[in-house]
C-alpha cells in the first residue's frame, strides 16, 4: 500500500474516533450495559466484543449463547478469524457433526468468518489476513498442520472440520457458500477496503469455482437495526379454506398449499427458518427411503394431491388466533412433525422455483396448543415414534429432564430442554444450563470419561448404555446440580485467569471438573451417591486453580492440543494417580 494511500486512510479512522455518530455512541453505551450486566467471563469489553457481535449479526441462525461462546477462535495467531460458524442446510456443524448422519444430495454447506473490531473505522489489514489465513488453510494441497506455528489451534481445527466434511460429501452436489463478515463501529468503508474484499472473492473463488462468496461488512448502524429488530414470534399461515377447529384449546386441522406451506416455512426467504423447528428434533435425516419417496411424490406432480399421500405436519405453538377465514396467526411456531416432509418441500422449490405459482397440490397441517409441558412432551413422542428421529432428541422429552428442568429452576439455574426457551425470555448466559452442557459434565465425573465429553458434544445421548445409567436410575436431583455448580467455578475461572486461551479452556474443563470430585472423594470411582456426600462448598477457588495447573501440566506434557485432549492418556494418567 502507497505512502499515499496509508495516509488516508489513517485520517478515516482520526476522523472515525473524534466525530462519533449518535448510533456509534449508543451502540458503544449498549455494548458496555451489556458487559456490566453479563460479561460471559471475558476480561475485558474488546474479548466480550467478540461475543456480542458475533451473537448480534448470527441472529436469525437461533443459535444458543454456548454455540456462538464456542465458536469464538480469536486469542492471538487467529489470520483475522476472531470466529467461524460451519452449517450444513442451516444445522451447527460441531466435532462428531458426521456420525451416524446422512446428508442430502444437493445440501448446503455455509462456513462464515467473522472479524470483530472494536474501532471506529474498517481497515485494510483485516481483509489482508483473511487472503493469506484463506490461501494457506483452504487451499486443499497444503496440510493444515504445517502453519502450528502460524495460526491457534481452534483456527486450524475449524478449517480442517470444514475440509473433513466438504470432501466427505463432494460427491453428493454439495452447495457451498463462504461468507467473509467484518464488523466494526465504524460506519464509513474506504474504497481500498473494499477493493481488497473484491480481491479476497476472486482469490476464493479460484480455489472454490462453483462456490458464492461474499464479504459483508457491519457498521454501527446496522448492527443497531440487527438489535432493535425484534426476534420473529408470530407467523402468519395462509390456508387453502376455512380451518377445522377442535374446540376451545385452539386446536386447528387446515389444508395448506405447498407454496403457501413454503412461504411459511421459509418466511419469504431463500433459505429455512430454522427457529419454526423444534430445536430438538429438527435433525433432517437425508436420503433416506421415507425421504426419497416423498421427494418422488412432488416430482410426479400429477392428478393425486400430495396430501393424499403424505401424513402431514404437526405444528405446536403457544397460541393461535385466527386474521381471516382463511389465515391464523401462529405465536412461536414449532414443527414437531413433518421435518422430513417440510424439508423435501424446500428443496423441491428451490429445485424448482418456476414451479411454485403452478403447483396446486396441498398438505394437511394440524396446528395444536398444547395445555402443558407434559401434553407438549407427549405429543412430540407420539407423532415421531414412528420415524428415524435421533435418540437424543426425543430424550428430552423424558420426565426426568422435566424434574432436572424444575429442580434447577428452584436453584436459579434454567435447564434449557427447549433450546433457547429461556435465552428468548430474557436470562443470563450463565444462568442457563444446555441438554449437551449437562451431559457432559455427568459423563465426565459419574462414568469418569472427561476425553468422551470433550471429542462427542452432539452425540452424547445417544449411547443406550450411558443414557440408562445417568438418567433412568435413582440419581438424587442433587447430584446433577452439584455437579453442575461446580462445572460453572471452574469454566468461570478458565476464562477469567488469565492464562489459557479458548482451546486450553475446552480442552481441560472436564479433566478439571473429574479431578476435584476424584480429589474431594479420595478416589479415581466417583458414584452418585459419593457426589451427593459431597460438600461441594469446600472446593475452593485455591483448589480449582491447583487443579488446572496440574491438568494443564500433564496435558501439555502430552502433546497439548485437542487431539491430547481428546484421547486416552490424560485420564489414564490421573487415574494412575489414585492408584
Amino acid at each position: 500500500m502507497s505512502i499515499q494511500a496509508t495516509l488516508i486512510v489513517a485520517i478515516y479512522d482520526i476522523i472515525g474516533y473524534l466525530i462519533m455518530t449518535n448510533t456509534q455512541v449508543l451502540l458503544k453505551d449498549l455494548i458496555q450495559l451489556e458487559y456490566e450486566d453479563d460479561c460471559n467471563g471475558f476480561a475485558t469489553i474488546e474479548d466480550f466484543f467478540e461475543f456480542f457481535s458475533a451473537k448480534t449479526v448470527l441472529k436469525s441462525y437461533t443459535l444458543s449463547d454456548e454455540e456462538i461462546l464456542q465458536g469464538i477462535k480469536g486469542s492471538g495467531n487467529d489470520g483475522g478469524c476472531d470466529s467461524i460458524f460451519i452449517f450444513c442446510n442451516g444445522l451447527l456443524v460441531k466435532e462428531d457433526f458426521l456420525e451416524n448422519r446422512e446428508i442430502l444430495s444437493d445440501s448446503t454447506l455455509e462456513m462464515i468468518i467473522i472479524q470483530s473490531k472494536t474501532s471506529t473505522s474498517f481497515k485494510e489489514d483485516a481483509i489482508m489476513k483473511w487472503k493469506a489465513v484463506s490461501n494457506n488453510l483452504f487451499d486443499l494441497n497444503k496440510r493444515i498442520d504445517d502453519y502450528s506455528n502460524r495460526y491457534n489451534e481452534d483456527v486450524r481445527d475449524s478449517f480442517q472440520l470444514f475440509r473433513d466434511v466438504y470432501t466427505t460429501l463432494i460427491r453428493k452436489r454439495i452447495k457451498l457458500n463462504l461468507k467473509y463478515w467484518y464488523i466494526s463501529e465504524g460506519e464509513q468503508i474506504h474504497p481500498n477496503v473494499e477493493q481488497q474484499g473484491d480481491e479476497l472473492k476472486e482469490q476464493i473463488k479460484s480455489l472454490f469455482p462453483s462456490a458464492k462468496i461474499s464479504v459483508d461488512y457491519y457498521g454501527a448502524k446496522r448492527l443497531m437495526e440487527i438489535l432493535n429488530t425484534p426476534s420473529v414470534q408470530d407467523y402468519e399461515l395462509s390456508l387453502a379454506d376455512n380451518a377445522i377447529s377442535l374446540g376451545v384449546n385452539k386446536d386447528y386441522i387446515a389444508l395448506v398449499s405447498l407454496k403457501k406451506y413454503y412461504n411459511f416455512i421459509t418466511n419469504n426467504s431463500d433459505t429455512l427458518e430454522q427457529s419454526i423447528f423444534e430445536s430438538n428434533i429438527r435433525d433432517y435425516q437425508g436420503s433416506v427411503v421415507v425421504n426419497k419417496k416423498i421427494h418422488s411424490t412432488l416430482t410426479k406432480n400429477d392428478n393425486i394431491d400430495f396430501w393424499w399421500l403424505n401424513n402431514g405436519i404437526t405444528i405446536l405453538a403457544n397460541d393461535i388466533s385466527p386474521v381471516t377465514s382463511k389465515s391464523l396467526m401462529i405465536t412461536e411456531p414449532e414443527i414437531v412433525n413433518g421435518l422430513q416432509t417440510s424439508n423435501e418441500i424446500y428443496n423441491y422449490f428451490s429445485e424448482h422455483p418456476e414451479k411454485l405459482d403452478s403447483d396446486s397440490r396441498h398438505v394437511l397441517v394440524r396446528i395444536i396448543v398444547p395445555t402443558n409441558e407434559t401434553s407438549r412432551d407427549d405429543i412430540i413422542l407420539a407423532t415421531n415414534n414412528q420415524t428415524s428421529i435421533p435418540k437424543s432428541s426425543l430424550r428430552v422429552s423424558d420426565s426426568i429432564h422435566w424434574q432436572i428442568e424444575m429442580f434447577f429452576k428452584q436453584k436459579g439455574l434454567f435447564y434449557d430442554r427447549r433450546k433457547n426457551h429461556y435465552k428468548n425470555l430474557g436470562k443470563k448466559n450463565s444462568e442457563i444450563v444446555s441438554v449437551s452442557y449437562l451431559a457432559q459434565s455427568l459423563i465426565a465425573v459419574l462414568l469418569q470419561k472427561p476425553n468422551y465429553s470433550r471429542a462427542r458434544p452432539s452425540t452424547l445421548l445417544t449411547n443406550d448404555e450411558y443414557y440408562d445409567f445417568l438418567y433412568k436410575g435413582d440419581i438424587d436431583l442433587i447430584v446433577y446440580y452439584k455437579i453442575i455448580i461446580c462445572a460453572n467455578r471452574i469454566k468461570n475461572y478458565l476464562r477469567q485467569c488469565g492464562l489459557y486461551n479458548a482451546s486450553q479452556q475446552g480442552d481441560l474443563l472436564f479433566y478439571v471438573l473429574y479431578y476435584s470430585f476424584a480429589k474431594k472423594n479420595n478416589s479415581s470411582q466417583i458414584s452418585p451417591s459419593d457426589v451427593k456426600s459431597i460438600d461441594i462448598d469446600i472446593l475452593t477457588d485455591k483448589d480449582i486453580s491447583e487443579y488446572c495447573s496440574h491438568i494443564y501440566e500433564i496435558y501439555h506434557s502430552l502433546g497439548g492440543t485437542g487431539k491430547t485432549a481428546k484421547g486416552s492418556q490424560i485420564i489414564e494418567t490421573l487415574m494412575q494417580e489414585f492408584k
